[in-house]
């Protein structure tokens, strides 16, 4: 996430969404201001696809859809529009209004995090995010380190938090019952500093 595009103006989530269908970039809608999105790095673009393979394999025996940084996800509840680096929906998917590009029933989200958005992605996103019912299950992928974060939903008050580090290790994706090894999601990533985000 970037400076928001106009200082000074609020839009409707009406002209937001007016404006995105046209724009040739992606950008974030939160509570009247619209952002921009950073453009990914190499390590964010490798490790979004390799995740997205996952999630394929976790979803193919399931009544579940895994769906890429391109969907949007709408949160009422905060008056937002945003993009995850992905999702997975079970059962249904509810869209947004008459929208087959606007999900509102994610299961899991997942963030692969940059430099620039993680202090964001952790805080006051993952608070929005929190307020999306269907939701279990919050992924952050550090793409800096082998790295993983998950947050899994016991209760409405209460999120398990679990870590994982190392190629050698697994995460489990609690919400579908399914553990991914590191070195998958890390497959083919360079780790140098001079490979981190532009």
């Amino acid at each position: 996430m970037s400076e928001a595009l106009n200082q000074t103006k609020r839009y409707t989530r009406g002209e937001y969404l007016s404006m995105e269908d046209t724009s040739e970039m992606k950008n974030e809608f939160f509570d009247g201001e619209i952002f921009a999105m950073a453009g990914g790095s190499k390590n964010h673009s490798i490790i979004c696809v390799n995740v997205m393979w996952a999630l394929r394999e976790a979803v193919m025996d399931k009544d579940c859809i895994a769906f890429d940084g391109n969907m949007k996800l709408d949160i009422p509840k905060e008056n937002a529009f945003v993009y995850p680096d992905g999702m997975v929906v079970c059962e249904a998917v509810e869209f947004f209004e008459d929208r087959n590009d606007i999900i509102r029933n994610p299961l899991l989200i997942i963030e692969v995090l940059s430099p620039t958005t993680q202090v964001f992605d952790r805080g006051k996103k993952f608070k929005y995010y929190r307020s999306v019912p269907s939701l279990e299950e919050y992924v952050l992928i550090s793409q800096e380190e082998p790295l993983i974060e998950s947050y899994f939903r016991q209760d409405g008050k209460t999120w398990l938090y679990t870590v994982v580090r190392g190629l050698d290790d697994n995460v489990v994706l609690s919400s579908l019952e399914h553990d991914v090894g590191l070195k998958e999601i890390y497959r083919k990533v360079d780790f140098r500093s001079d490979a981190g985000e532009n």
